[in-house]
């Protein structure tokens, strides 16, 4: 009996996979928003772990978003990542006179 996968719905289609990820980032942002507000209205003990936890949450939608928009993109790079830069030349040194 061969195991069942947990994505096959979106296996193979990079455009489901950007839309789950642009929507998981989406509802990040949300949970966040819901996280912080909950933080806001317990108790002085537990507010700074609350707060802690909105805040953790808070760092997922970029990623998410991130991760779709390369995936939309199918891997490509827009430009190089960094230009290479020309390697400097070496001073050069005085010539050496003669003494008088």
């Amino acid at each position: 009996m061969r195991p069942r996968r947990a994505l096959t719905a979106i296996e193979g289609d990079p455009a489901k996979v950007t839309r789950l990820l642009y929507g998981s980032s989406l509802g990040s942002i949300v949970l966040c928003i819901t996280l912080w507000i909950r933080a806001k209205t317990i108790g002085e003990d537990e507010r700074g772990n609350a707060e802690r936890r909105a805040l953790f949450v808070g760092l997922w939608p970029p990623m998410f978003w991130l991760i779709g928009d390369t995936l939309a993109r199918g891997g490509k790079q827009r430009g190089p990542i960094r230009r290479r830069l020309p390697t400097p030349r070496r001073p050069r040194r005085p010539r050496a006179r003669g003494r008088s």
